[in-house]
C-alpha cells in the first residue's frame, strides 16, 4: 500500500516542494504549516509517517514530537531541521522522533528515511498483531507455526500422511523442528499409544540396541533385570527415530528386520513379539551420500523414505520468524512469571536481519534470554545476544526497488565475498581463486573487516 506522508512545515515553498517530490516518488502527502493543525490531522485520518520541521511558531518540534509519541506511539516522526547540531539530534530523538535529518537534505535522503520509518512502523504494527493473535491462541497448529508458504506445504502434507500408517522421513538442518513435526503427526493420527523419541547419535551401539529392542534379564553382564524396548513401548502409537542418519550400520540390519516382519526379539530372547509401531525418522544428514559413503543401507533408506518431508532453514522462511518469536516469548514469560507482551520494532529488525544458522532452537534460545535479561515488558535491542545486536547480513539484494535496501559498494564487496568464502567452507584459498583476488589481498580485506585468520 501506498504510504502516507504528513509533512510539517511553516516554510509554505518548502513544504510545497516536498509535496510535489515526494508525490513523484508515489506516496500520498498531507501538510501542515502548524503542528496544532497537525495533530489534528492526525486525529482524524491514519499517517504512516510525520516529516516535521524543529523550529516553528507556537507548538515547537520537540514538544510536537512528544505530543506524537504521546498520543500515536505506532507514527514514526522524522525531525527536519536546520539547526544541524549534535545537541539538536539529541533533543529530537528524546522527543520521541524516530530520525532526525538536517536541512538543507537531498530528497533522495528523506526517501531513504521515510522508507526506513514506513517499514518500522509496519513491523511494529506486524509484532502486535502477533501478540494478540498468539495470545489468542492462533498461528498453531500442532506446535508447528507455519505463515510461509513453505511451511503452509508442511502442513498439508502432515494432514495428508497423519491418519496413515506409512512411514515418515523427516530432513533438515539441526535445529529446524523436525521432532515438533513428527509430534503433530502423530497428534493427528489418531493413534492410542504414545508418543517416543530416541536420538540415534546419542549413545553407543550396545545401548541403542537394548534401548530400541529391551533385553532378558542375564543377556549380557550388567543385564540384571528385564528391560522393555522402545518398540515395544510406543507399540500402538509412534516412534521417532531422531538422528537416524547417525545410526550405526552394525544396527541398521537388525532395524530393518522390524520394520519389516513386525516384530522385536529382545536381546537374549528366544521368541519374538509382534509390534504395531508407526515410525518417524529425522535426520539432518543427506541419506543418500551417506549411502554412497557406505555409512547407510541402501534397504533402510527405502524402508524409511516411503514419504520424504523436508524442513526448510528459517532464513528461507522469513515469515515465520516474528511468529515464532512472539510464540516464544509468550511461552517463556509465563514460565518466568514476568509480564513481557511482545518484541520493539527496533528488536525485532534485528531478528529478521539475522541468519539463525541455528535454526528455531536458536531462536527460542535467544528469546529466552531476551525474556530473562528484560527489565520492562518488552523485549528491546539490549536484551538480544550481542553476535544478533552487532550481526551485518552477507546476503546480496540486487533486485530490489526499495532504496533502503540498497547498498555501497564496498558493502556488496564484503557480503559477496563473504558469501563465497561461506559456500566454500571457509577455504580461503578456493575463495581468492572465486574472486580472482591474492590470497594475501582476500587476508587484507578479512582483517579490514574485522574477520580474524582462524574465523
Amino acid at each position: 500500500m501506498t504510504a502516507r506522508i504528513l509533512v510539517v512545515d511553516d516554510d509554505a515553498n518548502l513544504t510545497s516542494t516536498l509535496e510535489l517530490g515526494l508525490s513523484q516518488r508515489g506516496y500520498r502527502v498531507v501538510s501542515a504549516q502548524r503542528a496544532e493543525e497537525a495533530l489534528r490531522q492526525l486525529d482524524a485520518e491514519d499517517v504512516d509517517v510525520v516529516l516535521t520541521d524543529l523550529a516553528m511558531p507556537g507548538l515547537g518540534g520537540l514538544e510536537f514530537a512528544e505530543r506524537v509519541s504521546a498520543s500515536h506511539p505506532d507514527t514514526p516522526v522524522i525531525v527536519l531541521t536546520g539547526f544541524g547540531s549534535f545537541d539538536s539530534a539529541v533533543a529530537a530523538i528524546r522527543a520521541g522522533a524516530y530520525d532526525f535529518l538536517s536541512k538543507p537534505a537531498k530528497l533522495d535522503a528523506i526517501v531513504i528515511a521515510l522508507e526506513r520509518a514506513v517499514q518500522h512502523r509496519r513491523l511494529r504494527r506486524e509484532v502486535e498483531r502477533l501478540r494478540l493473535e498468539v495470545s489468542a491462541g492462533g498461528l498453531k497448529l500442532d506446535g508447528v507455526v507455519a505463515v510461509s508458504q513453505a511451511m503452509q506445504s508442511v502442513l498439508d502434507m502432515i494432514s495428508r500422511v497423519a491418519t496413515t500408517p506409512t512411514s515418515v522421513l523427516i530432513t533438515g538442518e539441526s535445529g529446524t523442528g523436525k521432532e515438533v513435526v513428527a509430534r503433530a503427526i502423530h497428534e493427528r493420527s489418531g493413534r492410542r499409544g504414545p508418543f517416543v523419541a530416541v536420538n540415534c547419535a546419542a549413545m553407543p551401539e550396545a545401548l541403542l540396541e537394548s534401548e530400541l529392542f529391551g533385553h532378558v534379564r542375564g543377556a549380557f553382564t550388567d543385564a540384571r533385570e528385564a528391560r522393555v524396548g522402545l518398540f515395544t513401548e510406543a507399540n500402538g502409537g509412534t516412534l521417532l527415530l531422531d538422528e537416524v542418519g547417525d545410526m550405526p550400520l552394525g544396527l541398521q540390519p537388525k532395524l530393518l528386520r522390524v520394520l519389516q516382519e513386525r516384530k522385536v526379539r529382545p536381546i537374549g530372547a528366544r521368541a519374538e513379539h509382534p509390534v504395531d509401531v508407526r515410525i518417524i525418522a529425522a535426520t539432518h544428514r543427506d541419506l543418500e551420500s551417506r549411502i554412497e559413503e557406505g555409512q547407510f543401507r541402501e534397504d533402510l533408506f527405502f524402508r524409511l523414505n516411503v514419504v520424504s518431508l523436508h524442513l526448510p532453514p528459517l532464513r528461507e522462511r522469513a515469515a515465520d520468524l516474528l511468529p515464532l518469536a512472539q510464540r516464544f516469548l509468550t511461552e517463556f514469560s509465563g514460565r518466568a512469571g514476568k509480564a513481557v507482551k511482545g518484541l520493539s520494532a527496533k528488536a525485532a529488525e534485528k531478528l529478521v536481519s539475522y541468519d539463525w544458522p541455528g535454526n528455531v532452537r536458536e531462536l527460542s534460545n535467544c528469546v529466552e534470554r531476551a525474556v530473562a535479561m528484560t527489565r520492562y515488558d518488552e523485549i528491546g535491542v539490549d536484551d538480544l545476544p550481542e553476535k544478533i545486536v552487532a550481526h551485518r547480513p552477507t546476503r546480496l539484494v540486487v533486485n530490489v526497488d526499495d532504496p533502503s535496501d540498497f547498498v555501497t559498494l564496498e558493502e556488496l564487496e564484503r557480503r559477496y565475498t563473504l558469501k563465497v568464502l561461506s559456500a566454500l567452507q571457509g577455504n580461503k584459498t578456493q575463495t581468492a581463486k572465486v574472486l580472482g583476488i591474492e590470497r594475501k589481498t582476500l587476508y587484507r580485506k578479512l582483517d579490514a573487516w574485522g574477520i580474524a585468520k582462524g574465523e
